[in-house]
């Protein structure tokens, strides 16, 4: 594909799972071809391919209540800046309003410095960590599982709409659990390079603390979390135990405003599930 020539964009299909891992890889996300199956059945992904490779993606992910999540909006390397991913945003856009959906997303700063002049409108932050881990975890207190009811129930409460169907497909996941301790609920499940912990559910910071450190004690390997910027006694309890702040995301919506949601989350489900 030169950069003079039109941009075909075409919808695809679960059997581009593999490429679609080979470009989130690329630019180091932490997604895994079970994440991408998902975005593939559940949701429409739009992609533009030179010849039989494909260079580019974007996912619009519907949930309940009118609402979808846009994301996965990746680019290869050698075909940037050309004004694909705009066009392929616009067509998540074109999608989401056929439905009549409000579309959120969470973007890299970069990226919320395009996403501002389509019309989305900034709302919550979130900070990415990450935590590395020897091979050897330390022992802790065993932790209770908790039930995908529960978490789903908390974590309505905090988007503002149903998500059970993602949640339920995480727990179903192999080397997914639920988690719970001391009125505090998390998910924690494989990502392709780190465990990914969230979303997390607490009624206070130490709570949501004290989870972190027992799922940490009870596993082995690299961890990530992204927590809520504004739960900032959180954030920086994170810090002072060994976590390192990777990059910031800037949640947005474009469409209606929505009413703020009942109890925030200490850490979400990650920037391409919000």
């Amino acid at each position: 594909m030169a950069a003079i020539e039109p941009i075909d964009i075409v919808e695809l299909d679960v059997g581009d799972a593999q490429a679609g891992l080979v470009l989130s890889t690329e630019a180091g996300w932490n997604q895994n071809e079970a994440d991408w199956r998902f975005f593939l059945s559940k949701g429409v992904v739009f992609g533009v391919r030179d010849g039989a490779r494909l260079v580019a993606t974007a996912a619009l992910l519907p949930y309940s209540a009118g609402n979808a999540w846009i994301s996965m909006v990746l680019v290869a390397a050698d075909f940037r800046r050309r004004g694909i991913a705009t066009k392929l945003v616009d067509a998540c856009l074109g999608a989401a309003a056929r439905r009549r959906l409000t579309a959120w997303l969470d973007a890299t700063p970069a990226g919320a410095t395009v996403y501002g002049p389509l019309g989305f409108t900034p709302t919550l932050q979130l900070r990415r960590l990450r935590l590395e881990k020897p091979e050897c975890a330390a022992a802790t207190r065993p932790l209770a599982a908790g039930s995908l009811d529960a978490l789903a129930t908390r974590d309505s409460s905090a988007m503002g709409f149903d998500r059970s169907t993602l949640l339920s497909e995480f727990s179903a996941r192999p080397g997914s659990r639920i988690v719970s301790d001391d009125r505090a609920i998390a998910l924690v499940r494989d990502g392709r390079a780190a465990r990914q912990i969230g979303p997390l559910l607490a009624d206070r910071t130490d709570q949501a603390l004290s989870l972190v450190d027992a799922i940490v004690g009870s596993d082995t390997g690299a961890f990530l979390i992204d927590a809520v910027h504004s739960q900032e006694a959180f954030l920086n309890g994170l810090v002072q135990s060994g976590w390192n702040i990777e990059r910031p995301f800037q949640r947005m919506r474009f469409g209606r405003s929505t009413a703020p949601p009942a109890q925030l989350p200490f850490a979400v489900a990650g920037p391409e599930f919000g």
